[in-house]
């Protein structure tokens, strides 16, 4: 029964899962980004945190929307644990500053206890980042208890062995060839009616979203489709970083990895039109078999070389193949990664895309 279930109402539950997740009303989102980003700015400290870095030297690695769970049917995170760990040794061998963006733990769907007693490996990593204090943590809408619960420094402080600062967001400052870049992070649920602390939502995950999930062992988080045109609240992010100047916002929550301000499918239409107007056939055949794979019609109306490069999403570590991808800006650039399992199930990082920081800022100045 459950296998049929699965075959006929799987696609429907992801596409309703896709349209009805995230309810992001534009001015509400403009709000609170441009609020947040104030006050970090003007009264950095309970709220968020201003980090200068050297742009050549800096190292930094953005993952967020872990959900880790009860390693139960509805525990998104539990193929990808394995990628997360091996991820994390390689992040703090090689001394990056982890900026952990929220979501990390599912609290909607579980009790703090359930998860501190199935992710103790996934917080003795996070914890060697906090010894060396190169850890940050911001909490999103599914992990809001890190915030607004009177409990929470006792539960933090369980979990990590000493006191952490949780915030809403952070800053990172540069100076590249005498020119300011601001580097602004935050979960991303700000100004979504469907996510930003409502308990509606946080009631229909629990006890109607969480149990069907289980039972059908449904994740929705593909790779297909997160490679797909926009989801709106990403589109009202980007249209909020493109207004701004000399600024970079990288937010999580949508699951749908974005860099300079395309998803993956975006950037391969722009590739296309690049070697049709080189004539490159090989190129063209190659791309628009991508294209198809992604499942979307080979529409060469599509056009986004408008695009101002001003927005990145860090994606999720709970895809359903177990991948997980993030941000990296290190060595004077800004990277999507990806880890993924290869055939003899080892952790493997790749690059997806990558971009030299001065020559962002000057195609963001040039596009402004």
């Amino acid at each position: 029964m459950r296998q049929l279930l699965q075959k006929i109402i799987t696609r429907p539950i992801i596409r309703l899962s896709d349209k009805y997740s995230s309810r992001p009303d534009e001015k509400r989102v403009f709000s609170a980004l441009t609020e947040l980003h104030k006050i970090i700015l003007n009264k950095p400290g309970k709220r968020g945190l201003v980090i200068p870095f050297d742009s050549k030297e800096g190292k930094f690695v953005i993952l967020s929307d872990q959900h880790k769970g009860a390693r139960d049917d509805a525990d998104d995170f539990a193929l990808a644990e394995k990628n997360y760990l091996a991820a994390l040794d390689y992040y703090n061998q090689n001394h990056f500053t982890y900026i952990n963006l929220g979501d990390s733990e599912e609290l909607w769907e579980n009790l703090f206890l359930t998860v501190k007693h199935h992710n103790k490996a996934t917080f003795e990593k996070e914890k060697l980042f906090l010894d060396r204090g190169a850890f940050v943590k911001i909490f999103g809408n599914h992990d809001l208890y890190w915030d607004n619960d009177p409990l929470a420094p006792v539960s933090l402080y369980q979990i990590y062995g000493k006191s952490i600062s949780i915030y809403e967001g952070i800053i990172l400052q540069t100076t590249i060839n005498g020119k300011p870049l601001n580097i602004y992070m935050t979960h991303g649920h700000q100004g979504d009616l469907q996510s930003d602390g409502n308990w509606f939502s946080k009631w229909f995950v629990s006890n109607v979203w969480a149990p069907v999930q289980s039972y059908l062992k449904i994740n929705p988080n593909t790779p297909a489709n997160n490679d797909d045109l926009k989801t709106a609240h990403n589109q009202m992010m980007y249209e909020w970083s493109a207004k701004q100047q000399n600024t970079v916002l990288i937010t999580g929550h949508t699951h749908q990895p974005v860099f300079q301000s395309l998803t993956h499918i975006e950037s391969l239409y722009i590739q296309r039109a690049r070697a049709k107007k080189a004539n490159d056939i090989a190129a063209i055949t190659q791309l628009e078999a991508e294209i198809t794979k992604r499942h979307l019609k080979n529409d060469s109306s599509l056009n986004f070389t408008g695009y101002r490069p001003t927005y990145f999403n860090s994606g999720c570590c709970c895809f359903d193949d177990g991948d997980i991808t993030g941000i990296e800006i290190a060595d004077g650039f800004i990277r999507l990664i990806k880890w993924e399992y290869d055939k003899d199930k080892n952790s493997v990082r790749e690059v997806l895309e990558e971009r030299d920081l001065e020559a962002l800022l000057s195609e963001m100045e040039a596009k402004s």
